[in-house]
């Protein structure tokens, strides 16, 4: 039996690139998830990995939606194989079951590697030039300087609860609770 694995990194991505072409190639019983690669926890892998059989064809749209590094994509294929369960790439076109599907899969797996390091590197090069020109990522702060002068104005006249002043500043109780704990840690 054909069994197939789509996965993505975030709840934000979708799978239906995946699930049609495995689709297209008919596999019997599809593992969809929804979890980083870089996890060693992939509870529909283990699933799968548990139902898999001898004679079974693990069918996946690329080697990396299988595992994130040449050690985990070998020990997969390797228990994989232990197991008398065949693994089929089709993007890349590789058949586990002979001489040159194996090397053809070992050399494929460690270009993966070397292009997502090669990335990891841009990407934290870019970071770090960002900030050296003075620009930080990550989400604005909801509230401001004056936002936090008014809200300890507000509190020490004891007139204002913190819900007050968090719905006054259109924010939640928590982010209010947060942001005053942050500036009185200063």
């Amino acid at each position: 039996m054909k069994i197939g694995y789509a996965r993505v990194s975030t709840d934000a991505q979708e799978t239906h690139l995946q699930m049609d072409a495995l689709k297209r190639v008919k596999c019997g019983r599809v593992y969809e998830e929804k979890a980083s690669g870089a996890k060693a926890e992939r509870p529909e892998l283990m699933k799968l990995l548990d139902n898999a059989r001898k004679g079974d064809v693990v069918v996946v749209w690329k080697l990396d939606r299988l595992a994130r590094s040449i050690r985990q994509l070998i020990d997969t294929t390797t228990m994989l194989n232990d197991r008398g369960v065949e693994l089929y790439s089709l993007t890349e076109n590789i058949n586990t079951t002979t001489p040159s599907g194996k090397l053809t899969f070992h050399l494929f797996a460690a270009l993966a590697e070397f292009e997502r390091d090669i990335l990891r590197q841009r990407v934290n090069a870019g970071l770090k030039a960002a900030r050296r020109r003075g620009r930080v990522g990550g989400r604005p702060k909801a509230l401001s300087e004056a936002d936090l002068k008014k809200a300890r104005a507000l509190l020490r006249s004891g007139d204002y609860s913190k819900v007050q002043i968090a719905e006054d500043l259109q924010v939640s109780r928590h982010t209010l609770w947060r942001a005053l704990l942050q500036d009185s840690a200063k």
